[in-house]
C-alpha cells in the first residue's frame, strides 16, 4: 500500500513538539482585545445572558433562572376562601337542620362507644388547654429566643390566631345552641377541643418547620389534630360535624398566619444567590 506522501515543510517539522496554537480569535477563553483577561465570544458579541445578570425566581415558585413572576394573590387566598365557604356551609346544615345534620347524627349514633375507653379519652383530651397551650408555649418560646428579631411578628400571628379560637368559638356555640349526642346540654358545635388543637399545633408547626430539623412538625401536627376530632367522636362528646367545623375554622386562622415568603429555612439563602463579596466563576469581584 502506497502512503500518502507529506509536503517537505510537515516532514521537516516533524518532531515531539507541543502543538501550535492557531492565530485568531476562535478559542473561547483567550484573553480578549482590552487585555482584560476575561472570557469571550469568537464573534465578538455580549452573551444574551450574562453570568452576573442572573438572578434567582421569588422563593416558592417553580425554577430560579431566569426569573419567574410572583405566585398570584388568588393562589393564596383560595384556601382560606375554600375552609370559610365550609364553614358557612356545614353551620348552616346544623342551624336549619338540613340533610348533612341529619346524616350527621345518624353516624354519631352508629359509631359512638366504639373503641378502647382509655385510648378515646386520651385522644379527646389532645385537644385541651392543658395539654395543646404548653405545646403553643414551647415553640413560641424556641422561636424567639433563637430568631425573636426577624420572626417577632410570625410569634404574633399565631398568638392571635389562638386568641381568636374562643373568641369566635363560644359566640357560636351560644347561637347555634346545638344539643350534644349523649346529653341534653346544649352548645356543641363547633367544637372548641377541635379547634384548640388545630390552631395550636399547627401554629407550633408553622413557627418551627423553617428551622432545619423540624419539617416533621407538619405532619405531626395533623395527625395530633385528627386524632383528637377522632376521639371526641367515638367519645360521644361530638357530633362529626361539630368536628368538621372547626377543622375548617382552624384552617381559616392557619392560612392567616402563613408567611407570604413560603416555608425556606430561616437563616439560608435562595437558590442561585452568593454572599456579598464572593468571585463568580469566570468573572469579577461582585460587591
Amino acid at each position: 500500500m502506497r502512503e500518502t506522501p507529506r509536503s517537505q515543510g510537515t516532514a521537516s517539522g516533524a518532531g515531539p513538539g507541543l502543538p501550535q496554537r492557531c492565530a485568531g480569535r476562535a478559542f473561547a477563553h483567550t484573553t480578549g482585545a482590552s487585555g482584560s483577561g476575561t472570557p469571550h465570544r469568537s464573534d465578538g458579541r455580549t452573551p444574551q445572558t450574562p453570568r452576573g445578570a442572573r438572578r434567582p425566581g421569588q422563593a416558592g415558585c417553580l425554577g430560579t433562572t431566569p426569573p419567574v413572576p410572583r405566585r398570584p394573590a388568588f393562589w393564596r387566598l383560595l384556601p382560606p376562601a375554600l375552609c370559610a365557604l365550609l364553614f358557612a356551609l356545614i353551620t348552616w346544615q346544623v342551624a336549619a337542620g338540613g340533610p348533612l345534620r341529619s346524616l350527621d347524627e345518624r353516624i354519631e349514633h352508629a359509631i359512638a362507644g366504639r373503641g378502647p375507653r382509655p385510648l378515646t379519652e386520651l385522644l379527646a383530651d389532645l385537644g385541651g388547654l392543658a395539654v395543646a397551650l404548653p405545646v403553643l408555649a414551647a415553640s413560641l418560646a424556641y422561636t424567639l429566643v433563637r430568631d425573636g428579631g426577624t420572626r417577632r411578628y410570625d410569634a404574633l400571628r399565631v398568638v392571635l390566631a389562638m386568641a381568636a379560637v374562643p373568641a369566635l368559638v363560644v359566640p357560636l356555640k351560644a347561637l347555634i345552641d346545638r344539643p350534644g349526642p349523649l346529653t341534653e346540654a346544649t352548645g356543641y358545635y363547633p367544637s372548641g377541643h377541635t379547634a384548640t388543637a388545630m390552631v395550636a399545633y399547627g401554629g407550633a408547626a408553622l413557627l418551627l418547620a423553617p428551622y432545619r430539623g423540624f419539617r416533621w412538625t407538619v405532619p405531626a401536627a395533623g395527625v395530633l389534630t385528627l386524632a383528637t376530632g377522632t376521639g371526641l367522636v367515638l367519645r360521644g362528646y361530638h357530633w362529626p360535624l361539630d368536628v368538621l367545623g372547626s377543622l375548617c375554622l382552624g384552617g381559616v386562622l392557619l392560612s392567616l398566619c402563613r408567611r407570604r415568603g413560603g416555608s425556606r429555612p430561616v437563616g439560608s439563602r435562595p437558590a442561585g444567590s452568593r454572599p456579598a463579596g464572593s468571585r463568580p466563576a469566570g468573572g469579577q469581584l461582585q460587591v
